[in-house]
């Protein structure tokens, strides 16, 4: 298992690489957005998905060739085939992209403001995401419940990030009962995500380091005659337990 980031030493081949990989990736980005925002209006919604997604798959390939960033994923065998809800752990950018791969379609929770960016926005808009104002608590839970249960109603698995916000590596949040409370009531399973993503892509950096990424997935948890509350335990504590490498601070829902 490779050191967090916060500890690997910042050497100039990592800085030379990272600045190419921002330039490479954004510049894509953009050039990408503006064919999505032409076509991805006329293309059905898987069609569409896929074609939004060539960045992200673009984005995976250079993250590997150009700063030697490999992935591993576990337990895809338990990846939901139809409508479940996702908990996934969150670090940085990169399990934003890379779940988008894994599982496809899929409708994320995410904040309105990400849709007002330039380019980047663009694509996501187009993607039918759950989009929330996160300075609105109870509005924002109703806008989860109701805009999932939508998604899920149609058989679109529900990716969220149960943090909330990123974390440093080896370190998980405080875990809210949203997601968990979904699922109960719409009697779908949740799978639990963890991944060690911030060891290789930090959060609010543009640096990109060497490394693994591990991403294990969990057997389905069984929501029936379950209250949020106990599923929300149990995911975490499965996400605990199965985390890559050494966490410096457990949180208990």
């Amino acid at each position: 298992m490779n050191p967090p980031a916060d500890r690997q030493p910042v050497t100039p081949g990592i800085v030379v690489r990272s600045a190419l990989f921002f330039v490479l990736y954004n510049l894509a980005g953009i050039i990408h957005s503006i064919f999505c925002v032409i076509i991805g209006p006329f293309l059905p919604f898987e069609r569409r998905y896929r074609f939004v997604n060539l960045w992200t798959v673009f984005a995976m390939a250079l993250l590997k060739r150009l700063n030697g960033v490999t992935i591993r994923v576990e337990g895809r065998e338990n990846l939901p085939r139809g409508a479940a809800v996702v908990l996934a752990n969150h670090q940085s950018s990169w399990e934003t992209f890379f779940l988008q791969l894994l599982i496809s379609p899929q409708a994320t929770v995410l904040k309105r403001e990400l849709l007002w960016l330039p380019f980047f926005g663009w694509g996501v808009a187009l993607l039918n995401p759950i989009r929330i104002d996160r300075t609105k608590g109870r509005a924002a839970l109703r806008a989860v419940l109701e805009q999932g249960a939508d998604r899920l109603g149609r058989g679109i698995p529900v990716v969220i990030y149960p943090e909330g916000s990123r974390q440093s590596p080896g370190t998980l949040g405080h875990f809210n009962h949203g997601g968990a409370l979904l699922a109960c009531r719409n009697q779908v399973p949740v799978v639990a995500v963890v991944h060690n993503s911030g060891d290789c892509w930090p959060a609010r950096s543009w640096l990109r380091f060497p490394g693994e990424i591990v991403l294990r997935i969990s057997p389905p948890i069984n929501t029936t005659d379950k209250d949020a509350k106990t599923v929300t335990r149990l995911t975490q504590e499965w996400i605990t337990y199965h985390y890559p490498g050494h966490l410096n601070k457990n949180t208990k829902p």
